[in-house]
C-alpha cells in the first residue's frame, strides 16, 4: 500500500516568521497551530508537528490546508455557525407588524401582548401566518 504525498506548504512564509507571528498573536490556539507548521518549515516530520500541537496527523493535514489557502488567517478559531432561527424573514415580519400595531381586546383577547400570548399559547401555534 502506498502512501500519499504530504501537501507542501505555502513558500511565502518560513519558520522565523511563523515563530514570530505565533508569539505576537493573542489567540493561544492560532499560536499553538503556527508553531507546529513551524516546525514542518525546519523540516521535521507532520508526526512530529502533531505532537506539538497535540494533536493528530489529519488536524495537521487541515492546518496545512487552511495556512496554504488562507495565510494565518486561516488558522484562527471560526466562530460557530449557530443555531438556524426558527421562524424565516417573512414571519419575522409578521410579527413585527402584530406586535407594532397592538393587540384588540375583542379578536385577540388581551389588552397587552405577553410572549405567551404571541406564542399563541403553545410552542408550535404562532398568530404569523
Amino acid at each position: 500500500m502506498a502512501m500519499g504525498v504530504a501537501i507542501g506548504l505555502r513558500d511565502d512564509f518560513d519558520s522565523v516568521g511563523l515563530r514570530r507571528m505565533a508569539r505576537a498573536t493573542r489567540s493561544a490556539n492560532q499560536g499553538r497551530r503556527l508553531l507546529a507548521l513551524a516546525e514542518i518549515y525546519d523540516g521535521r516530520s507532520r508526526s512530529d508537528a502533531a505532537r506539538i500541537g497535540g494533536v493528530t496527523l489529519q488536524i495537521v493535514r487541515d492546518w496545512v490546508v487552511r495556512f496554504n489557502a488562507q495565510g494565518p488567517d486561516g488558522l484562527l478559531d471560526g466562530k460557530a455557525p449557530g443555531k438556524l432561527p426558527l421562524l424565516n424573514d417573512a414571519q419575522r415580519q409578521a410579527l413585527a407588524e402584530i406586535v407594532e400595531s397592538g393587540p384588540i381586546l375583542a379578536i385577540h383577547g388581551v389588552v397587552r401582548w405577553r410572549l405567551i400570548d404571541l406564542r399563541g399559547g403553545s410552542m408550535t401555534s404562532s398568530p404569523c401566518p
